[in-house]
């Protein structure tokens, strides 16, 4: 084969895994929004750079912004080559890409090849990655008919038990952990910030393409948005139309379990106000104020259980017998306590309840 390869992404994702490297040379901030699994970002052009190629591309012309970006491109490489790459094997094949597969990933993929290394480079760089993502997200879902939808108000355990059927082996799509966010008011990470809804989408496609459809894939109740991020509309309907688990805990044991997931709120009365006034026009400035006094005060345990009671539940039966058709049939699953072996335990039983593979009884 003559390298530079210049494959199309369909044809370039069966053997994806295949690749030594995969080497996205669009500038950091490109790379930041979102970029194909498992890339590295070795820019031929940093921000700076490419706005600077760009602007004298617009208000000078083309010859004089190509000679600029060619020189700062020749750079860049070199750079890359001297600071890693030069160790690399004779048999090192990498995978190269920049936004639409031009100049960017040419110049990059043509240096790689003339040293002779078996290059390839992605042929309408990330775009017609994007595009795959984009049709992919829209059919992918229509191929798993074993969908078991986690039901519960807020604190029931639901993503506890998300994470517990994960380490037994489950196939679980947990999107609140792929959308860093808890997905209600007070629901953004002390130490994460959401991703760009373009990376939420790829992080989505990547698990799903890896499920097997045979087999049940467990996941949470959600709204159509986590955060600020939209969940993809093929896999909601899928959700919505799903069979459910209604997942049951105390109260008392909720309010432990929202003390120890929200301990940055707990430890940080300040902050938890700021979040409380948000729910305003809901409840008014007098409850507010009240509530924000409770947390003041350092009666946490109160406040839980009255945002609980007057507000979470409240939300959470008008919302899920509306918006999941198969909610009245779901099947109870009760948690006794926050135990991790309670947890173990409902896991054990969710995936006995949900059954054998759908194409056991024909093996």
């Amino acid at each position: 084969m003559k390298y530079p390869a210049v494959l199309p992404f369909s044809d370039i994702l069966p053997r994806l895994h295949e690749f030594d490297a995969i080497i996205d040379v669009r500038s950091p901030s490109e790379f930041a929004e979102d970029h194909l699994p498992g890339a590295v970002n070795l820019p031929v052009l940093d921000d700076e750079q490419r706005v600077h190629v760009g602007t004298l591309y617009k208000q000078t012309s083309a010859f004089e912004a190509k000679k600029l970006g060619a020189a700062l491109i020749a750079k860049n490489i070199a750079r890359h080559i001297e600071d890693g790459l030069i160790a690399h094997p004779h048999s090192w094949s990498p995978l190269v890409y920049c936004w639409r597969g031009g100049n960017r990933s040419g110049a990059m993929a043509h240096i790689l090849a003339r040293i002779g290394w078996p290059v390839t480079q992605l042929d309408g760089g990330y775009k017609d990655y994007r595009r795959h993502v984009n049709a992919e997200l829209a059919t992918l879902p229509e191929r798993f008919d074993f969908i078991n939808v986690l039901c519960g108000p807020t604190g029931s355990g639901k993503s506890r038990l998300l994470q517990v059927l994960d380490k037994q082996g489950a196939q679980v799509i947990d999107l609140e952990d792929l959308a860093a966010h808890r997905g209600s008011v007070l629901g953004g990470l002390p130490d994460a910030d959401q991703p760009s809804q373009k990376a939420f989408e790829s992080a989505l496609w990547q698990q799903l393409r890896t499920f097997d459809p045979t087999l049940p894939v467990f996941i949470e109740s959600e709204s159509k948005k986590v955060g600020r991020l939209r969940v993809p509309d093929a896999l909601m309907e899928k959700m919505r139309a799903a069979d459910c688990t209604d997942v049951r805990l105390d109260i008392g044991e909720r309010v432990q379990l929202l003390m120890q997931d929200y301990a940055h709120f707990v430890g940080d009365p300040a902050r938890l106000n700021v979040q409380l006034a948000l729910l305003t026009q809901l409840h008014g400035k007098e409850k507010i104020a009240h509530w924000q006094q409770l947390a003041t005060s350092g009666h946490m345990a109160e406040l839980v259980e009255e945002l609980l009671v007057q507000h979470y539940d409240p939300v959470y039966r008008q919302s899920i017998a509306r918006n999941f058709s198969r909610y009245a049939q779901a099947t109870p699953l009760v948690l006794p306590d926050i135990s991790e072996h309670a947890f173990e335990q409902a896991a054990r039983a969710l995936c006995a309840i949900v059954g054998e593979p759908r194409n056991a009884s024909a093996a």
